[in-house]
C-alpha cells in the first residue's frame, strides 16, 4: 500500500504506522474459523478486501473516492515480484530434501495468484503443487484447509508440515495428525523447531 501511495500520491507523507492499525482485521486469515468458498474467483477475493484498503487509505488523508481508486491498485503492487525476496536457505533446503526422496507442496494462507507468484520468483519448479487458502476456501489452521490439500495429494502416508506460524501451521497440522516443524520462530509447545530451513533435513531425519 505504501508502494501504491508512492506511485500515485508522491506528495503525500504516510508512514506504515498510519496504515497498519487498519489492517489488523478483515482479511480471511483473521477469521480462520469461517470459510469463504463464496469468493470463488480471484476478482471476488480481491473485491472483498477493498473496504480494508479503502479505510487505511482514508486514514492516510485521501478522500473516499480516491481511497477506493487506489485500493484497486493494491493487487498489482502486491504481485510485483520486485517487492519479494526469497530467503537464502530456501532453495538449498528444497534441493537437499528432494535428494532425500521428499516431494514438496505449498499450503499457504495467501492470495489467489500464489502459483503465479512462485513462478515469477523462480520457485515453482521445486514444488509438485501449490495450494492457496484463497482458492481452497478455508484458512489454516482450519482442518478443511489441510484435509482438502491432503485429499488432492492422494493422502500420502508420510507428511510433514513446515511453517513459521505456530497457530496456523503447527496447530493446524496437529488437527489432521501431521507432524510439523516450526521455523524462524520459537514456541514452547512446538515439538519440532528449526531456526533455519538448513536444519530441516536433520530435524525430519531424527
Amino acid at each position: 500500500m505504501l508502494a501504491v501511495l508512492s506511485r500515485f500520491e508522491p506528495s503525500l507523507e504516510c508512514e506504515l504506522s498510519t496504515l497498519r492499525p487498519h489492517m489488523q482485521t478483515g482479511f480471511p486469515w483473521h477469521s480462520p474459523e469461517q470459510g469463504h468458498e463464496h469468493l470463488g474467483t480471484a476478482d471476488q477475493w480481491w473485491e472483498a478486501l477493498l473496504p480494508i484498503f479503502q479505510r487505511a487509505f482514508q486514514a492516510a488523508g485521501l478522500s473516499n473516492t480516491r481511497a477506493l481508486a487506489l485500493s484497486r491498485e493494491v493487487r498489482t503492487a502486491y504481485l510485483d515480484p520486485a517487492g519479494w525476496t526469497v530467503f537464502d536457505d530456501v532453495v538449498p533446503a528444497l534441493v537437499t530434501l528432494h535428494a532425500a526422496g521428499w516431494r514438496h507442496v505449498i499450503l499457504s494462507n495467501h492470495v489467489p495468484e500464489l502459483t503465479r507468484l512462485t513462478e515469477t520468483l523462480g520457485l515453482r519448479q521445486h514444488f509438485d503443487e501449490v495450494f492457496s487458502s484463497a482458492t481452497i476456501g478455508y484458512e489454516k489452521p482450519h482442518e478443511l484447509a489441510f484435509r482438502r490439500t491432503l485429499d488432492q495429494l492422494g493422502n500420502p502416508r508420510d507428511v510433514w508440515m513446515v511453517g513459521d506460524n505456530f497457530n496456523a501451521d503447527i496447530v493446524g497440522a496437529r488437527r489432521v495428525g501431521v507432524p510439523a516443524v516450526l521455523v524462524r520462530s520459537t514456541h514452547d509447545e512446538a515439538q519440532y523447531q528449526a531456526q533455519s530451513l538448513s536444519q530441516l533435513a536433520q530435524v525430519i531425519a531424527a
